[in-house]
């Protein structure tokens, strides 16, 4: 797809950012000023493009005559596989969509034009160019939530795969002989130790308690905490180590609601990872700026720039 041209500093955009359970959704101005806001919870299969439409609808909606005639461009970013060549949504097995032509159906509805991307993808170029990671060339970033993947930029450019697809770092296998089972259908994968979900199932498998992922980094004092921390970050450094040594990135960006947890999470990280490297150095690693608005904000930077370059 070919790069669109950075709209006016005084046109507005709207921005939809689509999860697995929720889709949330914001006009905003070039200072990122907030003018509309919205949630609506993301139906499963196709209905899921129409709750979108909706969604779009109700912010636009909300906008003054004259805000609405400012509004440039939108942009919808969504999980899965997305083809954006062909503007096609191929697969998401948490929503389960499959092969779903988007085509120009945004567009003609709120008659601006429309940009779709995968919402790593989106999230990882935001914290790298105008987070985290901005000012430099070579930056992993790394989005932990309930699963695991990320975007790698090296000289400068944001690596891409085949079809656009960004880095499923939670599918490097680090647990081969004694792993659990993934989602994927491999053994041991990163996203089996280190995603939110995963850590909150290991702790409850040591105590019998249910926790958040969140109650878990508090339990500073707490042994069993400790050892699901240690586990988690023992694998993230493993699955991340090759990716150092092949790319040399000066820094690591974690974000994603699992990087709450901040120098809890980063200082370790950065241990392990010197601990394992010999040949190169070990990049910094820091907490996205972001947050858990790296989808929503990317999302809003993207329909204003018009690619992630």
């Amino acid at each position: 797809m070919s790069a669109a041209a950075p709209v006016p500093d005084n046109a507005l955009v709207l921005a939809l950012d689509v999860g697995g359970t929720t889709m949330k959704g914001e006009v905003t101005d070039v200072t990122g000023k907030v003018l509309a806001v919205g949630v609506r919870s993301t139906p499963q299969s196709e209905a899921a493009f129409d709750a979108m439409g909706e969604l779009g609808d109700q912010l636009l909606a909300e906008l003054t005559a004259t805000q609405r005639g400012r509004v440039a461009r939108a942009s919808v970013v969504m999980p899965g596989i997305i083809d954006v060549e062909r503007s096609i949504a191929v697969f998401s097995a948490n929503i389960g969509w499959r092969d779903v032509h988007i085509g120009d159906r945004f567009d003609t509805r709120w008659n601006i034009p429309v940009l779709i991307e995968h919402d790593v993808a989106v999230a990882g170029w935001a914290e790298w160019r105008f987070g985290a990671g901005r000012g430099c060339d070579d930056v992993c970033v790394v989005i932990l939530g309930t699963g695991i993947s990320g975007t790698l930029s090296v000289g400068g450019r944001l690596v891409r795969g085949g079809i656009g697809q960004t880095g499923e770092y939670g599918h490097i296998s680090v647990r081969h002989d004694n792993g659990l089972r993934c989602a994927c259908g491999n053994i041991g994968c990163v996203e089996t130790v280190a995603s939110g979900a995963a850590m909150a199932r290991a702790y409850t498998a040591r105590t019998g308690e249910t926790v958040s992922t969140a109650d878990l980094f508090s339990r500073e004092d707490d042994p069993d905490a400790k050892a699901v921390l240690a586990d988690a970050v023992d694998a993230l450094a493993d699955g991340l180590v090759g990716i150092v040594h092949a790319t040399c990135p000066e820094l690591i960006v974690l974000g994603g609601g699992v990087a709450g947890a901040g120098a809890a999470l980063t200082e370790p990280l950065h241990h392990a990872l010197t601990e394992r490297l010999r040949l190169v150095p070990a990049p910094a690693v820091v907490v996205g700026e972001f947050g858990a608005r790296a989808g929503l904000t990317g999302a809003a930077l993207f329909a204003r720039h018009g690619a992630l370059t």
